[in-house]
């Protein structure tokens, strides 16, 4: 699978902008600020329906205007696949493939498949829990559409709920039999989302870990392990023991929506314990083994993003990543860089067709 063409209007800092792409390599350089972090942006955003970088739709529209229009033109199994991303301030998103809106956006990921790799991919690490449950949902639902329905089904329940728990503290009055409806509800969707994250990462950890060493070139104790509280009791029985606490705080203390990830080395907290480019070693094999996660499942390549790669790594691992393009284990691939010769440097030596677009 491979983006052809990328039409952009009111998108970020671009009035109207079109590039062609080649289906292997694409740099794009050009000092901070110009828009290169943007245009890969615009690609995460015809795979996912939404931005990367800042989901707030309004926030993605050029200042003073009222609207974006983001078309991309895909190659997926010799077919072609028109995709048309648009919003205008007062009214909904509007998602279409080839000319037909989606009814719910949902049915939309996973079609195409997409990894990117950024240096706010650092808030794994350094942010809480939430950042990290949100990148293991979102590698599983790119190829689990079962499991994507059961998340937002599972997320609905829990603010109903929530929104019950505020009504019953507002009103000061409780029903057991009302609260009961949502506490099996719960329990039923958020077994089966605990049970599918437990063979997630039973399949990606031993990719993960050869993805680490393959970066690292060194042989260092990392891991990551899932940690849930459905891990030694139902969520049935968490939520009647929580019962008291929940009313307290007019909020579910409990369930797989407080689930997270450890990240560590030599047993340690890699937020403590791990040097910086340890961590970034870390992050970079989390979302290699992402790639090969999904490529595994999916019926097609995923497209890669590298945005600000060499921020990350130096230019002899860049290099490395760049050059897994020869043995075909990966598709198209987009680079974003401030120094045009350094990336230039990179990519020749791969012997691969590529494009170089100085914004």
């Amino acid at each position: 699978m491979f983006l052809r063409h990328l039409s952009l209007v009111n998108y970020k800092n671009f009035d109207s902008k079109t590039l062609e792409f080649d289906p292997v390599i694409n740099c794009l350089v050009g000092d901070n600020g110009v828009g290169k972090t943007n245009v890969l942006d615009a690609i995460y955003h015809l795979c996912f329906g939404k931005s990367y970088f800042n989901p707030v739709s309004t926030q993605n529209i050029m200042h003073g205007t009222d609207f974006f229009v983001v078309e991309g033109e895909f190659e997926k199994l010799n077919r072609t696949e028109k995709i048309l991303c648009s919003f205008k301030k007062g009214t909904k998103k509007v998602i279409k493939r080839n000319g037909k809106p989606y009814e719910k956006f949902s049915e939309h990921i996973g079609f195409l498949p997409l990894v990117i790799i950024s240096p706010s991919d650092r808030d794994l690490i350094l942010e809480g829990s939430e950042t990290r449950r949100k990148f293991m949902d979102g590698v599983i639902s790119q190829s689990d559409k079962v499991y994507l329905q059961n998340l937002i089904k599972y997320n609905k329940v829990v603010s109903q709920r929530n929104s019950l728990l505020k009504y019953f503290a507002a009103n000061r009055t409780f029903d057991r039999d009302t609260i009961s409806i949502y506490n099996e509800q719960m329990n039923t969707l958020g077994t089966a989302i605990h049970q599918k994250r437990i063979e997630f990462i039973e399949s990606f950890l031993p990719i993960f870990k050869e993805q680490y060493q393959n970066i690292s070139e060194k042989d260092e104790q990392i891991n990551l392990s899932y940690e849930s509280q459905l891990s030694d009791d139902s969520l049935l029985n968490l939520l009647e023991k929580n019962i008291e606490k929940d009313r307290a705080l007019q909020y579910t203390s409990v369930g797989v929506h407080k689930d997270d990830l450890s990240f560590t080395i030599a047993g340690h907290p890699i937020k403590k314990f791990g040097s910086q480019g340890q961590q970034k070693s870390f992050l970079i094999a989390l979302k290699l083994a992402q790639f090969h996660f999904i490529k595994k499942l999916a019926d097609t390549t995923p497209i890669l993003l590298l945005d600000d790669i060499f921020d990350k790594l130096d230019e002899n691992r860049v290099s490395h990543i760049v050059g897994l393009v020869k043995d075909d284990n990966f598709g198209q691939i987009f680079i974003s860089d401030t120094h045009a010769d350094r990336t230039e440097d990179v990519v020749k030596n791969i012997h691969q067709s590529y494009k170089i677009f100085n914004l």
